[in-house]
Protein backbone atom coordinates (compact mmCIF):
# COMPACT_ATOMS: atom_id res chain seq x y z
CA UNK A 1 0.00 0.00 0.00
CA UNK A 2 1.52 3.29 -1.09
CA UNK A 3 0.87 6.06 1.42
CA UNK A 4 0.29 9.19 -0.58
CA UNK A 5 -0.90 11.75 1.90
CA UNK A 6 0.41 12.92 5.24
CA UNK A 7 -2.93 11.97 6.78
CA UNK A 8 -2.66 8.39 5.49
CA UNK A 9 0.87 8.09 6.88
CA UNK A 10 -0.16 9.63 10.21
CA UNK A 11 -3.12 7.27 10.57
CA UNK A 12 -1.14 4.13 9.83
CA UNK A 13 1.97 5.19 11.74
CA UNK A 14 0.00 6.04 14.86
CA UNK A 15 -1.24 2.47 15.15
CA UNK A 16 1.71 0.42 13.91
CA UNK A 17 5.33 0.64 15.10
CA UNK A 18 6.57 -1.17 11.97
CA UNK A 19 4.89 1.45 9.80
CA UNK A 20 6.46 4.24 11.86
CA UNK A 21 9.98 2.82 11.43
CA UNK A 22 9.34 2.19 7.73
CA UNK A 23 8.14 5.78 7.31
CA UNK A 24 11.24 7.08 9.07
CA UNK A 25 13.81 4.83 7.38
CA UNK A 26 11.95 3.75 4.26
CA UNK A 27 14.33 5.39 1.83
CA UNK A 28 17.71 3.92 1.02
CA UNK A 29 19.53 7.19 1.66
CA UNK A 30 18.64 7.27 5.37
CA UNK A 31 19.55 3.62 5.82
CA UNK A 32 22.90 4.05 4.08
CA UNK A 33 23.77 7.10 6.19
CA UNK A 34 23.04 5.06 9.32
CA UNK A 35 25.03 2.12 7.91
CA UNK A 36 28.07 4.35 7.43
CA UNK A 37 27.75 6.00 10.83
CA UNK A 38 27.55 2.61 12.53
CA UNK A 39 31.17 2.09 11.51
CA UNK A 40 32.55 5.42 12.73
CA UNK A 41 31.80 9.15 12.86
CA UNK A 42 31.86 10.76 9.42
CA UNK A 43 32.19 14.19 7.90
CA UNK A 44 29.67 15.40 5.35
CA UNK A 45 32.09 14.88 2.45
CA UNK A 46 32.80 11.31 3.61
CA UNK A 47 29.10 10.51 3.56
CA UNK A 48 28.65 12.14 0.18
CA UNK A 49 31.54 10.13 -1.27
CA UNK A 50 30.15 6.90 0.15
CA UNK A 51 26.69 7.58 -1.26
CA UNK A 52 27.78 8.26 -4.81
CA UNK A 53 25.22 10.09 -6.86
CA UNK A 54 23.40 11.73 -3.94
CA UNK A 55 22.99 15.48 -4.22
CA UNK A 56 24.33 17.80 -1.54
CA UNK A 57 20.81 19.04 -0.87
CA UNK A 58 19.34 15.55 -0.46
CA UNK A 59 22.10 14.47 1.92
CA UNK A 60 21.79 17.66 3.91
CA UNK A 61 18.01 17.19 4.22
CA UNK A 62 18.38 13.55 5.27
CA UNK A 63 20.94 14.45 7.92
CA UNK A 64 18.63 17.16 9.27
CA UNK A 65 15.74 14.69 9.36
CA UNK A 66 17.82 12.07 11.18
CA UNK A 67 19.10 14.72 13.56
CA UNK A 68 15.54 15.89 14.22
CA UNK A 69 14.55 12.30 15.03
CA UNK A 70 17.51 12.19 17.44
CA UNK A 71 19.22 9.35 15.56
CA UNK A 72 22.21 11.43 14.44
CA UNK A 73 24.22 14.07 16.27
CA UNK A 74 25.92 16.92 14.44
CA UNK A 75 29.11 17.96 16.19
CA UNK A 76 31.08 21.06 15.27
CA UNK A 77 34.82 20.66 15.73
CA UNK A 78 37.00 23.73 16.00
CA UNK A 79 40.36 22.68 14.58
CA UNK A 80 40.35 22.52 11.65
CA UNK A 81 36.83 23.93 11.31
CA UNK A 82 34.61 21.01 10.34
CA UNK A 83 31.42 19.17 11.18
CA UNK A 84 31.25 15.52 12.13
CA UNK A 85 28.19 13.29 12.32
CA UNK A 86 27.81 10.48 14.82
CA UNK A 87 24.99 8.21 15.90
CA UNK A 88 23.14 8.85 19.11
CA UNK A 89 22.28 5.96 21.41
CA UNK A 90 18.86 5.83 19.72
CA UNK A 91 20.52 5.68 16.29
CA UNK A 92 22.99 3.01 17.37
CA UNK A 93 20.04 0.90 18.54
CA UNK A 94 19.24 0.35 14.84
CA UNK A 95 22.40 -1.74 14.46
CA UNK A 96 20.43 -4.99 14.68
CA UNK A 97 17.95 -3.85 12.03
CA UNK A 98 20.71 -2.85 9.60
CA UNK A 99 22.70 -6.01 10.28
CA UNK A 100 19.57 -8.11 9.66
CA UNK A 101 19.04 -6.29 6.35
CA UNK A 102 22.68 -6.94 5.42
CA UNK A 103 22.38 -10.64 6.25
CA UNK A 104 19.13 -10.95 4.31
CA UNK A 105 20.66 -9.20 1.29
CA UNK A 106 23.70 -11.47 1.31
CA UNK A 107 21.60 -14.61 1.64
CA UNK A 108 18.64 -13.91 -0.64
CA UNK A 109 19.52 -11.11 -3.07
Amino acid sequence: MMLRTAQQRKTLCSSCPVARVADLLGDSCSLLVLRDLLLKPRRFCDLQNSLSGISTRTLSNKLKLLEGEMLVRRKELSEPPRVEYTLTKKGAALRGVINAMRAYGKKYL
